[in-house]
């Protein structure tokens, strides 16, 4: 297998054309009763193209065999196919080496990874762990978890009502006692981008280990590892085109290296006797047992399809196709977003109407072939924090089109007729 990551290329930075892309994602011809199907639920899972499809299923076709441990023909291939997926990873953002990528089921399985095999064999009483109030429940409860088990400290910094992080508040809780600091690159809810490299570079200067949620960015813009100067990195297969049950943690090499495994069994020693086992270097160390080779061969062909595209011109693209969002629903009477505008906000969309449940919404829009998500979105400290119940969101990808956007205002306005 090679270590080194070779360097991404990108597509020329062209305008997007959904129609472009839309032949290649079947279920987009699905029809709900009389309405096309306006797919706008991007943020808890993104549609699959055809080529991840047929990429999976030749998997089970031509080489169902497993990998590392076999020196047949299928085995072999196997195993090409599945490192051949870590080195993808590795060149999408752009990491030293492919060895620094573990495979995940998601970015939840990533972060209490990093949990329990960096955080709690080395925080004690005194430490602390800097998070945000806006957190995934996956990048919050791993640490409430750390804290209890510790004694270490898990504090908050605050945001603004426009939704943005509160930067003074931060810095402000951030001290020579905090020892990790982690946050969402893109929050789930409120669409907010933090300003990760600055965040990063505070965290180091205070001696900190700076952890990324990167569910929601690495599918979206084009991220940068060395660039933003992380230490770890998670991410989800399934939120970037990819199959469900597969994803990822980056980490740097040397930190990877200090930490023990996660899980143990077959696929991740080195040497076994009675008495003692060592283990594998990273990667394997952290992937015991049989992995989901045939679903890590499909995110493989979901990045490729990705970068076919261009990140670039995918985040341009939604970025414009999210203002859009947010001036028609400006024009709804009496719904309120959740967080301010502002520019390059990514396609997320959170809101409350005046006059219906987040979750009567979400139905009654569905009854016009709008799939959008209702609830607290895994977030429930943040909508405490809001003072509100539940959002219903809408959310986008480069499959998305403004016509969708109008189908979601016209349903809204169907759901203010049917409760006033």
């Amino acid at each position: 297998m090679s270590t080194k990551a070779q360097p991404r290329v990108e597509a020329e930075c062209t305008a997007l054309d959904p129609a472009e892309v839309r032949a290649d994602f079947p279920a987009l011809s699905r029809r709900v009763g009389s309405y096309p199907l306006a797919y706008l639920d991007n943020t808890a899972a993104t549609l699959k193209p055809r080529q991840v499809i047929d990429a999976v299923a030749d998997f089970y076709r031509s080489r169902p065999a497993n990998v590392h441990r076999g020196i047949h023909l299928l085995s072999e291939e196997a195993t090409e196919a599945y490192e051949q997926a870590r080195g993808k990873i590795a060149r999408f953002i752009n990491a030293r080496r492919a060895d620094e990528v573990v495979f995940t089921r998601n970015t939840t399985e990533g972060l209490n990874l990093i949990a329990q095999c960096w955080a709690i064999p080395r925080l004690k009483p005194g430490d602390e762990i800097l998070c945000t109030v806006m957190e995934h429940h996956a990048n919050l409860i791993p640490w409430q978890i750390v804290a209890e088990r510790t004694g270490c400290t898990l504090r908050f910094a605050r945001i603004h009502q426009s939704g943005q992080l509160d930067l003074d508040d931060w810095h402000k809780k951030l001290s020579d006692r905090t020892k990790l600091v982690t946050v969402a690159h893109v929050s789930n809810v409120l669409g907010v981008v933090n300003p990760v490299r600055e965040l990063g570079e505070a965290a180091h200067r205070v001696g900190a280990v700076f952890i990324i949620d990167g569910a929601q960015s690495v599918p979206h813009m084009p991220v940068d590892v060395q660039a933003i100067g992380c230490d770890f990195l998670c991410c989800s297969g399934y939120k970037l085109l990819g199959p469900f049950g597969i994803g990822a943690l980056w980490g740097r090499y040397e930190l990877l290296e200090a930490m023990p495994p996660y899980q143990t069994g077959g696929s991740m020693i080195h040497t076994v006797t009675l008495e003692k086992t060592t283990f594998a270097m990273p990667p394997q160390r952290f992937e015991a047992g049989t992995p989901a080779i045939a679903d890590a061969v499909g995110l493989g062909a979901a990045l490729d399809y990705l970068a076919a595209v261009g990140m670039d011109r995918l985040h341009a693209r939604e970025i414009q196709l999210s203002q859009y969002l947010h001036e028609r629903l400006a024009e709804v009477p009496g719904l309120r977003i959740q967080g301010d505008w502002f520019p390059g906000k990514p396609g997320i969309a959170s809101f409350v109407l005046d006059c219906a449940h987040p979750h009567d919404v979400s139905q009654f829009l569905n009854e016009e072939g709008v799939a959008v998500r209702a609830g607290h979105h895994c977030a429930a400290p943040l909508h405490n924090f809001l003072g509100i119940e539940a959002t219903t969101r809408a959310s986008l990808y480069l499959y998305n089109t403004e016509a969708e956007v109008d189908q979601l205002i016209s349903a809204l306005g169907t759901v203010r007729e049917i409760f006033g």
